[in-house]
């Protein structure tokens, strides 16, 4: 493979565009756009624990919800919460865990929904991104921000940011990752697929150096909030 299906390298990741503010009644929201896959992330409180005796006398409890619009993708989904919503969910979870500082919100309920507007490869990988951005919206305490994209094995060369095209390539080894730059830690790394050694370094090389410019931007996204409400 000399060039990718859509002409970009194989380190060149797709258009990105990063928002915050997006829902007034939100606590924090964020929208995460990369290529034509579209994240919109609302977080709720701290607030009140619904049922009282779920609460933690600790910490807050965080709960991530993951939805994907039916009419996000071209073969129309089923509306309402599937399994796959459900794992993405609890990914999306264990990804932003290691950067929230829930000790501090003893019982307390923080909730994080992310919809999925349009899709197109990366939806989990957005929706993290997009997670981290709001929670940083609303002010909750956290270590660093976590950024997201996935990186994988096509046609024999490993690539950024896989778009549907190339995930629907036959032997495609796709990973998503997460990744807190400040902490330099990775908190979430899955694979689908098989990758020889030497390839998967150089993945998650790739990876990390990626999810660095995808910091960049959630960054600059929530600067430019806040330096226009200061004018």
């Amino acid at each position: 493979m000399s060039e990718r299906p859509d002409g970009r390298k194989f380190d060149e990741m797709r258009d990105i565009e990063a928002k915050v503010g997006v829902i007034k009644k939100a606590n924090g929201s964020a929208m995460f756009r990369i290529g034509k896959t579209i994240a919109i992330a609302g977080v709720y409180g701290p607030k009140e624990v619904h049922p009282k005796h779920m609460e933690d006398p600790e910490k807050a409890i965080m709960k991530c919800y993951y939805n994907m619009y039916s009419f996000s993708v071209p073969e129309r989904k089923r509306p309402g919460p599937d399994r796959r919503s459900i794992e993405i969910g609890m990914v999306m979870k264990n990804a932003l865990l290691p950067v929230v500082n829930l000790k501090e919100y003893p019982r307390t309920a923080i909730e994080v929904f992310v919809n999925i507007i349009q899709a197109d490869a990366g939806t989990r990988c957005a929706a993290i991104s997009a997670a981290s951005m709001a929670l940083a919206d609303a002010g909750i305490s956290m270590k660093d921000m976590v950024s997201s994209v996935a990186v994988g094995h096509v046609n024999n060369e490993v690539v950024v940011d896989l778009n549907k095209e190339e995930e629907d390539v036959e032997g495609t080894t796709d990973m998503p990752m997460a990744y807190a730059p400040r902490m330099n830690k990775i908190t979430l790394l899955q694979l689908d697929g098989k990758i020889s050694k030497e390839k998967l370094k150089k993945a998650i090389s790739l990876g990390m150096k990626s999810c660095k410019k995808v910091y960049e931007i959630q960054k600059k996204a929530l600067k430019e909030k806040y330096s226009n409400n200061g004018e």
